[in-house]
C-alpha cells in the first residue's frame, strides 16, 4: 500500500513539472503570436492587391514582354512545401504534409513530374525517408526570422528554374492562419499567371479580376518595369506565405500546450483523487486492526 502512495506522488510531481513546461511554452508561443499575427495582417492587404493587379497586367499584356508571361504545357512542376522546424504544434506539420502528398499524387496521375522545395526540419526528415519524391532543395531555420531577403533567394531560384524551363508551373503548399484555433492548409499557384487567374477567378464566383479590365500605360518601357514587378511580386508571394505559416505555426503551438497543460490538471487530479483513496483505505485497515486486538486482548 504505501509502495503504491509513493509511485502515485512521484507520478503527480512529474506531470506536475511537465505541465510547468506546457505552460511556460504557452505563453512563449503567444507572446511570438502576436508579433508573427501583426506583420501576417500587415501584409495581406499588400499582398492581396499586388496578386490581383498582376493578374490583370497578365491578362492584358503581351506575353513577348516577359518570358514569365508566357504559358505553357505543364509537364514538370514544382511544390514549395512550407512546414516547421519543430513539433509539439498539434496537427500542424500532418496537415500540411498529408496535402502535399495528395497533391503530389494528384499531379502525377495526371502525368507530370514532381519536385519538391522543402522548408522546414518536418518535412525535411518525412521526405529523407522517402527517396523515391524528387526534393530540389531542403531549407531550415527559416522560422527564426522570417525576412523579405529570405524570401527574394528563394523567388529568385524559382524563377530561373521557370526561364530556363526545368519547370513549367510553381506552387506553394503552406498553412494559412485563419484564427487561433484554426488554420487552413491551402495550394496556391505561384507560376504561370494564367493559373492565378483562374485562382482569382474561381475565389469571385467565377468572375475575372476587376484589374483585367483595365488598360495599363507603362513608364518606363514595358519590359523593364514587368521584369521589376513580377520579380518584386513573386519575393513577396513567397514572404507572404512564410508569414502565414509562422503565425499559424506559433497559433497551433499555444493551442497544442493549452489543451496539454489541460489535459496534465485532469490526469493530477485523477491522481490525486486515486492516492486519496488507497490513504484512506490505509488508515481503515489500520483502524480496523487496532480495534480487533484491543477486542482480542480485552
Amino acid at each position: 500500500m504505501a509502495s503504491n502512495t509513493r509511485e502515485l506522488r512521484r507520478r503527480i510531481r512529474s506531470i506536475r513539472n511537465t505541465a510547468q513546461l506546457t505552460r511556460a511554452m504557452k505563453m512563449v508561443s503567444a507572446a511570438k503570436l502576436r508579433r508573427a499575427q501583426d506583420a501576417m495582417m500587415g501584409a495581406r492587404p499588400y499582398a492581396a492587391a499586388l496578386k490581383r493587379t498582376l493578374a490583370g497586367v497578365a491578362r492584358r499584356s503581351d506575353p513577348s514582354l516577359n518570358p514569365l508571361l508566357v504559358e505553357r504545357e505543364q509537364k514538370v512542376v514544382d511544390l514549395v512545401v512550407v512546414t516547421a522546424d519543430r513539433g509539439l504544434c498539434g496537427s500542424f506539420n500532418a496537415n500540411i504534409i498529408k496535402r502535399a502528398e495528395a497533391w503530389r499524387t494528384e499531379q502525377e496521375r495526371a502525368g507530370r513530374e514532381v519536385h519538391l522545395t522543402l522548408l522546414g526540419r518536418k518535412a525535411a526528415d518525412y521526405y529523407r525517408r522517402r527517396p523515391h519524391v524528387k526534393v530540389r532543395e531542403t531549407i531550415t531555420g527559416y522560422a527564426r526570422e522570417v525576412s523579405v531577403g529570405m524570401a527574394r533567394k528563394l523567388a529568385e531560384k524559382v524563377e530561373q528554374r521557370y526561364l530556363a524551363e526545368e519547370t513549367d508551373g510553381v506552387y506553394l503548399a503552406f498553412n494559412e492562419f485563419k484564427s487561433v484555433i484554426a488554420q487552413r492548409v491551402i495550394v496556391e499557384p505561384l507560376l504561370p499567371f494564367d493559373e492565378i487567374e483562374k485562382t482569382l477567378a474561381e475565389q469571385e464566383g467565377g468572375e475575372a479580376p476587376s484589374t483585367a479590365h483595365v488598360d495599363y500605360i507603362y513608364e518606363p518601357e514595358p519590359q523593364a518595369l514587368l521584369a521589376k514587378v513580377i520579380s518584386r511580386f513573386l519575393a513577396f508571394e513567397v514572404y507572404h506565405a512564410l508569414l502565414e505559416s509562422t503565425a499559424a505555426e506559433h497559433a497551433a503551438r499555444m493551442t497544442a500546450m493549452d489543451s496539454a497543460s489541460r489535459n496534465a490538471s485532469e490526469l493530477i487530479d485523477k491522481l490525486t483523487l486515486e492516492m486519496n483513496r488507497l490513504r484512506q483505505a490505509s488508515i481503515t485497515t489500520e483502524i480496523i486492526e487496532v480495534v480487533s486486538g484491543a477486542q482480542a486482548l480485552g
